[in-house]
């Protein structure tokens, strides 16, 4: 069943050439999910979020500028320096927010998941900033940002 969405692609619709679209572990599922499932293999749905969302992220956001200019001259071999552009890049794009059209795709997505399994799946809204002490803070989802 496929969905209209500009930013989302279900792994029924990725293959290994849709690296550049969604990233190659993504690629990678959705290539896995394609071939293992018609041969009987029990592979979990999912869908996956484009690099042009991230992209769109950015945009909308206003950031792309200021993280051009946290990397400008970028000494890799200098850590401290590296940590500090680091944070200043993480702090940009945690703090950019997901526009609506993005959002809502992203929670079509999710409803049909939930409805696919005919279960609740786990979705942790953060009303504040992420706290350092999470102990899997690649798992959180907020209405500013989805870390995966």
């Amino acid at each position: 069943m496929k969905q209209d969405s500009r930013y989302i692609r279900w792994f029924e619709e990725i293959k290994i050439e849709d690296i550049p679209i969604v990233g190659g572990k993504n690629a990678s599922l959705g290539e896995m999910y394609g071939e293992l499932m018609s041969q009987g293999v029990k592979i979990p749905n999912g869908f996956a979020v484009t690099a042009e969302a991230y992209w769109y992220v950015l945009e909308s956001a206003g950031i792309l500028d200021q993280l051009k200019d946290a990397m400008l001259d970028l000494d890799k071999t200098n850590l401290a320096d590296l940590m500090k552009r680091g944070k200043r890049a993480r702090d940009l794009i945690l703090g950019a927010g997901i526009p609506d059209d993005l959002w809502t795709e992203i929670r079509t997505a999710y409803d049909r998941l939930c409805k696919e399994y005919g279960q609740t799946l786990m979705l942790q809204y953060v009303a504040q900033p992420r706290q350092k002490t999470s102990p899997r803070p690649h798992l959180l989802v907020s209405r500013k940002l989805i870390l995966i």
